[in-house]
């Protein structure tokens, strides 16, 4: 099994991101993009997407963007984000939210990633991400 098929397993399966109602859309060798749907639950005032859930989204997108590759998985197929920066752009208003990852730059055991968030249709940039993940 690859790392990209076990995280095409773990991502909808994760307790956390059913709960927030993530939801993979595209998972190929380097790109990874999740779709958080708005729901009033996750706004933290009127209809602004707090932003905790997106930091969660861009959280996760790194995640799955770096075991997005074809590498065999170890045995202990486990790993976890060593740090991570986000950048609010925009305010979130009421819509849908698509973040995109892509890795850039791999190590053996360290991989840093960059993700955008952006409002679908038109894709306006509410917020960007980089992080940077360990394999255990």
């Amino acid at each position: 099994m690859t790392r990209r098929e076990l995280i095409r397993d773990f991502v909808p399966n994760s307790p956390l991101v059913r709960h927030l109602g993530i939801q993979l859309q595209t998972l190929e060798p380097d790109l990874a993009e999740l779709l958080l749907p708005y729901r009033a639950e996750l706004a933290t005032i009127g209809d602004v997407v707090h932003g905790g859930a997106i930091a969660t989204l861009i959280d996760t997108t790194a995640m799955a963007a770096a075991w997005a590759d074809d590498e065999e998985v170890p045995d202990a197929a486990t790993g976890s984000t060593v740090s991570m920066t986000v950048d609010y752009v925009d305010a979130a208003r009421g819509g849908d939210l698509l973040a995109t990852g892509r890795p850039v730059r791999r190590g053996r055991s360290i991989c840093f990633c960059e993700v955008t968030v952006t409002e679908p249709p038109g894709g306006r940039v509410v917020a960007r991400g980089s992080a940077v993940y360990r394999f255990a």
